[in-house]
């Protein structure tokens, strides 16, 4: 027999008695652990016998203790019984017990790779599923509120215009000379070697005007504007903002959605304009600078070279790009669930998605136009 202060081990011919006196917490079990770790259970007795019948208070860290002795007498065949003079300390164990096979919502599930395919594209069809609806929602409100200028909510525009904008001016023209500046830079390290300097002046105007300065616009739209509509939007559900809009009679649609796409749509054409204006001009820098190429001369072979349907070309681009990031970031927006978490996951999910289908519109103009040999 093995005698502690709170726990009594008596070990007969066919069972093993667990005689718990007292109290049992987390900050005195620890001894009580050892010890029932060290119990060897074997095959010359039949059962295992609990008695906290003496036991005046218990917590889960003891329940769990017994769960994980129960656990061990149920492996090695043998039979787990509690003596117990209060029956809530019985129900404790067993439900501790119950629970313990439970996964933690913390562990990786691992899930097959064609389940996970399955499962990615299931979830993929009903967001397009749902994004489409969402589309065909926005199309139905601006029919019907188009059909009468006093439907607009023109100061909402206006504000719009300003907030994504015009504050959105300086980063655009800043990063668009960038980008001018490093496409003009590595292109004419390599025009130097063939002698081709004047070149870089086609080069450029076709690369900036078609494709690079309406990218680079539309995923600093997306970044900027894009990941703020998500966040106003989201915001104002989880304060129920949404809600008492409609409980006045307010549509969110007219107030809140319609102006911010309108807004994008038309605006983004101003920002691609100075994109083009500044990337050039980055472009013109370094022509100059490494490739000698006279301002005039650059502008008297832009005129030359490049047609006008160029530039036609990628502002003809900035309408898509401004519906299709203000619609995926509004609709981000309004899927935000009643917690805050729920804002970043939604704003950056409007960025990525946003980018993505930008890419997308963007190659589809690209096979569209070359195919019409545009």
């Amino acid at each position: 027999m093995n005698v502690t202060s709170n726990l009594e081990i008596l070990k007969t011919k066919d069972a093993i008695e667990l005689i718990f006196k007292g109290s049992f917490d987390v900050f005195n079990i620890s001894t009580i652990e050892k010890q029932l770790s060290s119990l060897r259970l074997t095959n010359e007795c039949n059962n295992i016998i609990v008695d906290l019948r003496s036991v005046e208070s218990i917590d889960t860290s003891f329940a769990l203790l017994l769960s994980d002795c129960k656990k061990r007498a149920i492996s090695s065949s043998l039979k787990f019984e509690i003596l117990s003079n209060d029956e809530t300390f019985k129900d404790v164990v067993e439900l501790t017990y119950r629970n313990s096979h439970i996964k933690s919502s913390f562990e990786i599930e691992k899930i097959p790779f064609f389940e996970n395919l399955g499962r990615q594209t299931i979830k993929n069809i009903s967001f397009l599923r749902e994004i489409s609806l969402f589309i065909g929602t926005i199309f139905v409100h601006m029919f019907y509120y188009l059909n009468s200028y006093k439907n607009l909510r023109i100061k909402e525009i206006f504000f719009e215009i300003n907030e994504s904008i015009f504050k959105a001016i300086g980063i655009i023209a800043l990063t668009s000379f960038l980008i001018g500046v490093v496409v003009a830079y590595q292109s004419a390290v390599q025009l130097k070697q063939y002698g081709a300097n004047i070149f870089i002046v086609d080069m450029l105007g076709l690369s900036l005007l078609r494709e690079l300065s309406p990218m680079i616009t539309a995923i600093i739209v997306a970044g900027r504007s894009g990941s703020a509509y998500a966040a106003q939007i989201g915001v104002m559900k989880i304060t129920q903002e949404l809600d008492a809009m409609r409980t006045m009679g307010f549509d969110p649609y007219a107030f809140l959605v319609l102006p911010r796409i309108i807004t994008l749509m038309i605006m983004m054409t101003v920002l691609i304009f100075v994109s083009d204006i500044m990337s050039l001009l980055g472009g013109m820098l370094i022509a100059k600078i490494e490739l000698g190429i006279e301002y005039s001369l650059f502008i008297d072979r832009f005129r030359e070279a490049i047609d006008v349907r160029h530039f036609f070309v990628g502002m003809l681009k900035a309408p898509f790009f401004g519906f299709a990031i203000a619609s995926i970031s509004l609709y981000q927006g309004l899927q935000v669930k009643n917690d805050t978490q729920s804002i970043g996951i939604n704003t950056t999910r409007s960025v990525v998605q946003s980018i993505f289908i930008v890419i997308i519109i963007d190659a589809l103009f690209s096979i569209l136009f070359t195919s019409l040999g545009i």
